[in-house]
């Protein structure tokens, strides 16, 4: 199964291709740094607007790495929040209407839970490794956080 992500959480623009739930088939990331640096943090009005000039490039750049078209694309996966809420809804948008137009599933990610979950994509069985209780450390913007993880969706926030 290929699934398409989108991610449009804060400042940068990422689409990438996954098979079989672990296989990364590409990974496209399009920076925002240059452009918010002057200000010594992230504008979120600027971050949005260049979400909508990336999104349709780098959902394109991401299909021709892995080598797909968007016939073979299966599902689409896309960041829902936490996050900047302009950011967020042109991904969000863009995988909508991708979604609706070839009538495929869409699923929505918790951008913190998405960072956890990259871990899982280096095992074989994620049923089994890395193996329950664990902990997390989640260091993403405005978001860091120890959680206590003792099964797949089972988390208890140690500290923020």
């Amino acid at each position: 199964m290929n699934i398409l992500g989108i991610e449009s959480s804060c400042d940068e623009t990422a689409a990438g291709v996954v098979t079989d739930g672990k296989s990364v088939l590409s990974n496209i990331i399009s920076s925002q740094v240059d452009i918010h640096s002057r200000f010594g943090g992230i504008v979120p009005e600027l971050a949005s607007r260049q979400h909508v000039l990336q999104i349709d490039f780098v959902i394109q750049r991401a299909l021709a790495e892995a080598k797909v078209d968007l016939g073979s694309i299966e599902a689409i996966a896309v960041t829902q929040g936490p996050g900047l809420a302009g950011a967020l809804m042109v991904g969000i948008n863009a995988a909508k209407s991708l979604a609706w137009a070839r009538n495929l599933p869409l699923v929505g990610i918790n951008h913190l839970e998405g960072h956890i979950y990259g871990s899982w994509l280096e095992y074989e069985d994620p049923s089994q490794n890395p193996g329950f209780p664990l902990m997390c450390l989640i260091a993403s913007g405005g978001h860091t956080e120890l959680i206590l993880m003792s099964g797949h969706g089972n988390y208890t926030v140690i500290g923020r």
